[in-house]
């Protein structure tokens, strides 16, 4: 297939706005909750809403115990508490090393030769964030900036796990790893983290729109949206739509937080998504979606 359908265009784009606009809408949640908490009301609405229209994963408990444990509770939570030391603006690049992460696992345990063209993909996609790195804003940040990366690793990890085991529902893996990772970052925000039930308490109107931004919008709408049109199409025309999530987060950060952009950020950003398209075009299957990114 070598075109989209100008309905279906308009589609993907959106689904690329709602995430892209993901790390604004989850920078203005942290001032309201910790990173656990926000994570875990996330989670927990996102089950709420998808349960009762799927079906349980029969003989796949172990799967989801699998996924729960990577990206619910590891991959999130890194991610979001790496956010709360971050720009929008910083996360939403670093984040997308979780592309040549992707390459560097499917070459070592799905035997996907690397070659020289992703080779350079990737190392350009590092030095891209080694650049933003070494903005004077980043200065004392890298702690929370290395999270971001960690967080991007584990991803991929979660990723691979997806491919090498038979296919879930999409939705469905959405719904129970929710309803699994909720509880658990409960828990752990309890154990980590303080003065978050005050914060709860205490949640304003940005708060709780957050929460449903990234349940109802990124999650359902997203997701369920993505998933409908991905079997239409073939990955090579697919996935490099997702290009445009790195720059929607930056203009997210921008206009909705008032982040800066300098010289060396756009600079270091245009490698990064330079880096990343060419892993993407030479193969858009190794980073494919198959399950939440952002």
């Amino acid at each position: 297939m070598l075109s989209i359908r100008p309905l279906h265009l308009m589609l993907f784009l959106l689904v690329m706005c709602l995430w892209g606009f993901n790390f604004a809408v989850v920078k203005i949640g942290l001032r309201d909750l910790t990173p656990l908490m926000l994570t875990a009301l996330r989670f927990g609405l996102v089950a709420v809403i998808l349960l009762p229209f799927v079906k349980p994963p029969k003989g796949r408990w172990l799967d989801i115990a699998i996924i729960t444990i990577l990206l619910g509770v590891l991959h999130f939570s890194l991610n979001f508490t790496g956010l709360a030391g971050l720009n929008a603006s910083t996360a939403a690049i670093a984040i997308q090393l979780q592309v040549p992460f992707a390459s560097i696992l499917a070459a070592i345990f799905l035997n996907d030769k690397l070659g020289w063209r992703r080779g350079l993909g990737m190392t350009i996609a590092f030095v891209g964030v080694a650049v933003i790195a070494g903005e004077p804003r980043v200065e004392g940040q890298y702690f929370y900036l290395s999270l971001v990366i960690l967080a991007a690793c584990i991803w991929s990890v979660a990723n691979l796990v997806i491919k090498i085991r038979p296919p879930i529902d999409g939705l469905s893996l959405l719904a129970w790893m929710s309803a699994f990772s909720a509880p658990a970052l409960f828990l752990c925000s309890l154990a980590l983290e303080t003065g978050q039930m005050e914060d709860l308490r205490a949640i304003g109107w940005e708060g709780v729109t957050s929460v449903i931004y990234q349940a109802v919008f990124v999650v359902v709408i997203g997701y369920g949206i993505w998933y409908r049109l991905l079997p239409l199409y073939d990955m090579n025309i697919t996935m490099p739509i997702t290009l445009l999530i790195p720059p929607v987060g930056v203009l997210s950060g921008v206009i909705v937080l008032g982040e800066s952009l300098t010289l060396t950020f756009i600079t270091g950003a245009a490698i990064t998504i330079v880096g990343v398209a060419i892993i993407l075009v030479r193969r858009p299957t190794t980073a494919a979606p198959e399950i939440e990114r952002v």
